[in-house]
């Protein structure tokens, strides 16, 4: 697991994160554990929306002439 003390939202490097809340992103090795500064920096993080192109596959890009 890789470990950020990097808070995204304010850009604060977090000095102690034992107690500060924290988001896990992935599963096994390759998860990411995100520290924040305060509840509010967290809940920012989680309302931003991300896109999923590798999900969308209703449309054919492909041009086989």
């Amino acid at each position: 697991m890789r470990i950020t003390t990097t808070d995204p939202i304010s850009g604060a490097d977090i000095k102690n994160p034992d107690g500060r809340p924290f988001v896990l992103e992935g599963k096994g090795e390759g998860a990411l554990k995100i520290y924040f500064e305060n509840e509010e920096n967290k809940k920012a993080y989680l309302e931003i929306q991300t896109e999923h192109p590798g999900e969308d596959f209703t449309t054919n890009l492909n041009n086989p002439v």
